[in-house]
């Protein structure tokens, strides 16, 4: 692989808007008519959500993720995806780059809603 060209640079604040947590992967279920959705069920310590994640043709099992923790950002207007409202993204690793993407993921555990930055 050979690393994308870096984008421009924004200023600090820009940076200081998004809101990164760390929240547990509760359930993973496929979202019905779809191929690559899955909905997340996400544990942030003082709330619950669902995130829509496009993660089923990238792993064997979706499943596999539950009970790990990984970064969402929870600060993105909501978005309906084939008729299930997702309240966040799933902050991963490597699909815009071509690679099989992994989660981004805390070295160790940490509470529920920690924020990332």
């Amino acid at each position: 692989m050979t690393p994308a060209l870096i984008k421009p640079v924004i200023p600090f604040e820009l940076l200081d808007q998004i809101d990164i947590r760390v929240g547990t992967i509760e359930s993973v279920e496929d979202v019905a008519d779809s191929d690559k959705l899955c909905q997340l069920r996400v544990n942030f310590g003082d709330h619950h959500r669902t995130i829509i994640a496009g993660i089923r043709k990238e792993r064997t099992n979706p499943k596999e993720i539950q009970g790990k923790q990984a970064l969402f950002v929870v600060n993105l207007e909501p978005r309906k995806m084939r008729g299930v409202l997702s309240e966040g993204m799933l902050f991963d690793i490597g699909y815009a780059d071509g690679v099989r993407p992994v989660l981004s993921m805390p070295e160790f555990p940490v509470p529920d809603g920690t924020r990332a930055g």
